[in-house]
């Protein structure tokens, strides 16, 4: 049974009556990573898995949910005060005090929701939960509130009432996205511009290695640290610039002495990765797959050897798909695990991914997970 006829016979059977549906996607990144909190570019796409829910406003002012994944129920009213204790529902509650902050009505609802986003893949489940809750509320209760506002609502109850301080990136993707475009989004403007991806004879395939390193939090707040101190040793220089992502690489050079190579290092990757990003987005506009493929290749080297976010794993699959003949590959995300991202020739297809599952398994012992994923729709209306 299709997940959208599950939720729906799951609804009836708890709240006697029907509701109406809506979706949020997942997202990629195919390239600019780490550059978001340097104000730099990002380039997401929302893909063909994310969360669906159904919802009926229930006349209370109590919520009641049913998460169809996790098999549980959760019901909280509206104040502050009545935050619930389970994380999942977090969200939920999350998305409608920030709504209310923001002067928007929310009244009490029925909701019964699941997902197909691969969970710790890297693709932001959470972001999807919040922007179809967002979208839905905000449609249901017609606040009019803008869809700029909604990936903030996202991006609040993460930082509020879920304990990540992340940036924008994911909540956006999933209320923006479109099928067959990614965007481009300048960090420190807000400003973004769609850009056709209709990749034909090829396909993206994210390899989840399946591995989470426990440095990823601390090691992620150290990154963000060389940047800045690199961005401030280069105002002294250049005082108009805000972010790392204004610097050029020569700014950079002046101060190599300054700095510590690590924090060198750190600076040196980001200033290239921007660059990057709008390289990929002049290729995309000329149909050229095979150079965004080899700055993809660019941007792993750069994550494994100036950044130092990838692993073993990652670097090892990345590897795999360079002696395959992959027209691209990097790690994506955060880094310390997760999956690598790959851009591959129908044609190598079935080897590429035979061969990584061999070699990975001899290797480490388990097998990675394979996902091919399609640039679609955004947060609607079912």
């Amino acid at each position: 049974m299709e997940m959208t006829a599950k939720i729906h016979e799951k609804f009836v059977s708890l709240f006697s009556e029907s509701g109406v549906q809506y979706a949020s996607a997942g997202r990629i990144n195919l390239i600019g990573e780490h550059t978001d909190y340097n104000g730099g570019y990002v380039f997401p796409g929302a893909i063909d898995k994310g969360i669906v829910a159904e919802i009926r406003v229930n006349g209370t002012d109590k919520v009641n949910l049913y998460s169809l994944d996790y098999q549980a129920s959760c019901s909280f009213g509206l104040e502050e005060s009545d935050a619930p204790s389970e994380q999942w529902a977090r969200y939920i509650f999350g998305v409608c005090r920030e709504t209310i902050k923001r002067g928007g009505v929310v009244k009490g609802f029925d909701a019964v929701f699941a997902g197909d986003v691969p969970l710790g893949a890297g693709l932001s489940s959470s972001a999807a939960l919040e922007s179809c809750f967002a979208f839905a509320l905000n449609d249901i209760f017609g606040n009019g509130i803008d869809k700029f506002e909604l990936a903030r609502i996202g991006q609040s109850t993460e930082h509020n009432y879920c304990g990540v301080k992340c940036g924008i990136m994911d909540q956006f993707a999933s209320c923006f996205g479109k099928k067959g475009s990614l965007i481009r989004l300048n960090c420190k403007t807000m400003e973004y511009k769609y850009f056709p991806f209709n990749p034909e004879g090829y396909r993206l395939v994210l390899i989840d290695s399946c591995v989470k390193h426990e440095l990823a939090s601390s090691a992620y707040n150290k990154r963000r640290q060389s940047c800045e101190n690199a961005a401030a040793a280069i105002k002294k220089n250049h005082p108009e610039i805000e972010f790392l992502s204004d610097c050029n690489r020569l700014w950079l050079d002046e101060v190599r002495g300054e700095i510590p190579q690590e924090d060198f290092l750190r600076a040196e990757y980001v200033i290239g990765e921007v660059q990057r990003v709008l390289d990929v987005c002049d290729a995309l506009e000329r149909g050229d797959y095979e150079t965004v493929g080899e700055l993809m290749y660019q941007t792993h080297f750069g994550l494994s050897r100036l950044y130092e976010v990838s692993c073993e794993e990652l670097d090892f699959l990345n590897k795999i798909a360079r002696k395959m003949e992959v027209t691209g590959s990097r790690v994506m995300g955060g880094g310390f695990g997760g999956c690598t991202i790959n851009l591959v020739k129908d044609s190598l297809y079935d080897a590429f991914v035979s061969e990584a599952r061999s070699s990975f398994a001899a290797k480490f012992g388990h097998e990675p997970k394979i996902y091919d994923v399609v640039i679609s729709d955004g947060a609607r209306k079912l």
